[in-house]
């Protein structure tokens, strides 16, 4: 299979089978004749993986440590669960800090509503951001 193909089969894009040919998670031969890559099966089970590892979210780093743990001839499963529970802690740290900027927004939104637009001369950008408070909302 050529890169198109390969994504197509893949459902994603051939720039993606690209990186991740880069990255070595993929590893297809040359065409002698064209010089072409040329992907196989093996690559299409590894890319199919990825992705759905990608969608899990696990890193680049992960899924390429899951590959070779996996080619060893170990099962990556123990690694996986213990990958997935710190991504986890990660995604809900971040939820929370999401949280605290849309808790902010909000009270951006609220401060503003009434207040006037202006042109500051004091070589101020905006005095609606100077103005507010995270603090106070």
């Amino acid at each position: 299979m050529r890169v198109t193909d390969l994504a197509r089969r893949a459902d994603t894009t051939a720039e993606t089978v690209r990186h991740y040919t880069e990255l070595g998670l993929l590893r297809p031969d040359r065409d002698p004749a064209n010089g072409y890559r040329r992907y196989g099966g093996d690559d299409l089970r590894r890319l199919r993986f990825a992705l759905k590892a990608r969608g899990l979210g696990f890193t680049l780093g992960d899924v390429r440590a899951l590959i070779e743990e996996s080619e060893s001839g170990a099962t990556p499963c123990p690694k996986v669960r213990a990958l997935i529970e710190t991504r986890l802690q990660e995604v809900e740290a971040r939820i929370q800090e999401l949280r605290g900027l849309s808790d902010r927004m909000h009270a951006a939104v609220a401060a503003w509503e009434n207040a006037p637009d202006c042109r500051l001369e004091d070589g101020r950008v905006c005095g609606l951001i100077d103005s507010f408070n995270a603090d106070r909302g």
